[in-house]
This record gives C-alpha cells, sequence and structure tokens, in this order.
C-alpha cells in the first residue's frame, strides 16, 4: 500500500546537527534520526513511506527566503513541498506567486512565529491563499516546547473557516495537541470539505475509543497520516495506527488517497 506521511520536519545538513539538538532540548526526548533529506529518506524506505511532506517554518521573516530556496532545491519527487511563509513577511504576494510555482502547500507555526492565526492583519495573505487554493498546514493546540499559549485553537480555527470558507485547512495534531476533549465537546473536530486534521504527534497520547471517536465524526475522507519526524517515527506511528483495527478502505484513505485528494497527485 502507498503510504504519504504528510508532517514532516527536514533542514539542510550544515545545520541539522543544531536543529537536532534544539529539538531534543524543547521536547525533552531523543529524536528519530538526524533531519536531513538522505536520513528521511532512509527512515521512509525502513518504514514503507512512499512520500513525505516537508512542512518548513521560518521563524523570523528575514528567514522565508533562503529557507525556500533550499526547499525548492530539493529534486526528489519523494518529497512534497509546504514551504514557510512568515506573516509578518513584507514581501508575502511575491512570495506567494513563488510558492505557487514551486511548493504544493504552506506550513504555518503561529507559536514559533508569535502570532495568532485569526489575527486580522493576516487575512490578506489568507485571501490570497483562497484565491490560489495552496493548501495550509498549521500547528495547532499547545506546544510544550515553548509557552503555553494557546494561538491556534478552536476559536482560532473557526474564526478563520469563518472569513475564508474556501481555504483548504489542515490542523495538525488531530486539530489541537492535547485539546482533543474539548474539540470534541465542542464539536469542532466536524470537517467540511475543505477542512482536515492529521495524525502527527497526537493519536499516540489520545485513548483509543477516543481516537477511533474522532476518525468516525469528524469524516474519515479528511484525515492525513503524519509522524511529525524526526519527533516522531513513521514506522512506529504505523505500527500503532494499525493496532486500531481500521477497516481496510478507511485505512488507505487515512494513509494515502486522502492526501492525494488534497494534493491533486491523482
Amino acid at each position: 500500500m502507498e503510504i504519504i506521511d504528510f508532517h514532516t520536519h527536514l533542514w539542510p545538513d550544515k545545520i541539522a546537527e543544531k536543529a537536532k539538538e534544539f529539538l531534543e532540548a524543547s521536547y525533552r526526548r531523543p529524536m528519530a534520526a538526524l533531519p536531513t533529506v538522505d536520513n528521511a529518506m532512509a527512515v521512509m524506505d525502513e518504514s514503507g513511506v512512499s512520500k513525505s511532506v516537508i512542512a518548513s517554518v521560518a521563524s523570523r521573516p528575514d528567514q522565508v527566503d533562503h529557507i525556500n530556496n533550499w526547499l525548492f532545491s530539493i529534486k526528489s519527487d519523494r518529497f512534497i513541498k509546504f514551504a514557510s511563509l512568515h506573516p509578518f513577511y513584507e514581501k508575502w504576494s511575491y512570495e506567494l506567486d513563488r510558492i505557487k510555482d514551486n511548493a504544493q502547500g504552506i506550513k504555518f507555526q503561529p507559536e514559533f512565529q508569535m502570532f495568532y492565526i485569526d489575527d486580522e492583519r493576516v487575512f490578506p495573505i489568507y485571501e490570497k491563499i483562497q484565491k490560489l487554493q495552496i493548501p495550509l498546514l498549521f500547528h495547532c493546540g499547545y506546544e510544550l516546547s515553548l509557552t503555553g499559549l494557546i494561538q491556534a485553537g478552536p476559536k482560532q480555527m473557526l474564526n478563520v473557516k469563518k472569513h475564508f470558507p474556501e481555504i483548504k485547512f489542515v490542523a495538525a495534531h488531530m486539530g489541537g495537541f492535547r485539546m482533543w476533549d474539548g474539540l470534541e465537546k465542542d464539536n469542532v473536530i466536524v470537517g467540511d470539505d475543505y477542512f482536515y486534521i492529521d495524525t502527527s504527534s497526537s493519536i499516540i497520547f489520545m485513548r483509543k475509543e477516543q481516537t477511533l471517536r474522532f476518525f468516525n465524526k469528524h469524516n474519515i475522507n479528511k484525515i492525513l497520516f503524519g509522524s511529525d519526524f524526526p519527533v516522531g517515527h513513521p514506522k512506529k506511528e504505523l505500527e500503532y495506527i494499525k493496532t486500531l483495527n481500521i477497516q481496510q478502505d478507511n485505512l488507505e484513505k487515512i494513509l494515502h488517497s486522502n492526501a492525494e485528494k488534497l494534493l491533486n497527485l491523482k
């Protein structure tokens, strides 16, 4: 079966060791591997992953250009590029055109980038993103390595969707890391044609029965498998998801066909 890992992070070889050290100090856990392109390829082969989304993040506006230049330089067709865009980058309109031509999506990390996702100053960017139909992957929920602020929670997600109903929105970490009880209680996990959630760094922390309720209630056609490599290991995440005894056709949707439809791969 083809498998698409919708949520991974990689760095250029020259800074990968520093990135790994930062992640291990921040999350207080060992990383799965040094997060380079070559190592990711090896981990994908070991895990049976066909393609991986590289989700790049610029913590500062001045990082956008060179991060995306590196990302766009990766030639392997096994990587799907989700470029970086800082919400306060002055040349955002030009960069969106560049992203449309060279990548398949955009990653926002509001805790690293220090913005609330429903800040109206970002709305002009969303408007153009919606027009270009570029998928967005948001870190949602708590970020254990930082301040504990919730800058992409249910309230903010719903406000963005209210103003931009046709934006292709992927809420990472099952809609919000460590916010699953509230998401379920408030019925936020119910998706629409443009709203997806990924499984990265989440289902291994959730109760199994709750995970299955999310799959059933949200819409099985809008669930995307993600490992959060190097924080997580795709092989371990895949082994776990198979213990949930999801019927085969739904498992195939989660592991590849939903991503293929979202990204127009087939």
